[in-house]
């Protein structure tokens, strides 16, 4: 085959260090703003991005370049580093170590959009630890709670 062709939508999680609450409503649309601007960098779509207070969820469209490792890597550095350059109240800030990336077929996107953009609700019911795990189990991923936290 002569040309590449690629659908790589992954529903990335991750959390701030120890689950703390620097993400604010205020906050976190100009954050997904900018996460937005280091995914373009990296020829990749964020297609849609929300969270809560302590974690936040992106549907992104990866370049078959990008490994999913290197695309959170830069996004976590390049958004921790403007976190602490434009709030300066902010200068606890960090993201926790992992994060979970699920794979997402083109027919399940809109599927997943909705899931993001309906996080605060969602989060009226359900705390991030489980819905975490939740996550794990409908992946079916293998896990060892005493690990998962950092």
């Amino acid at each position: 085959m002569s040309h590449t062709f690629s659908s790589l939508f992954t529903h990335f999680v991750f959390s701030t260090k120890e689950r703390a609450t620097f993400l604010d409503p205020e906050l976190r649309p100009r954050l997904f703003s900018y996460l937005g601007g280091i995914a373009r960098e990296q020829n990749a779509t964020l297609v849609s991005a929300n969270g809560a207070a302590d974690h936040i969820h992106l549907l992104a469209l990866l370049h078959p370049t990008i490994a999913p490792a290197d695309f959170v890597r830069t996004l976590k550095a390049g958004s921790s580093r403007w976190i602490h350059e434009t709030f300066s109240d902010l200068a606890g800030f960090a993201w926790q170590t992992g994060y979970g990336a699920f794979s997402v077929s083109k027919s399940n996107v809109e599927t997943v959009v909705a899931y993001i953009r309906g996080q605060e609700e969602h989060h009226r019911k359900m705390t991030f630890k489980e819905e975490l795990l939740a996550l794990l189990r409908k992946h079916d991923l293998d896990y060892d709670e005493r690990y998962l936290w950092d």
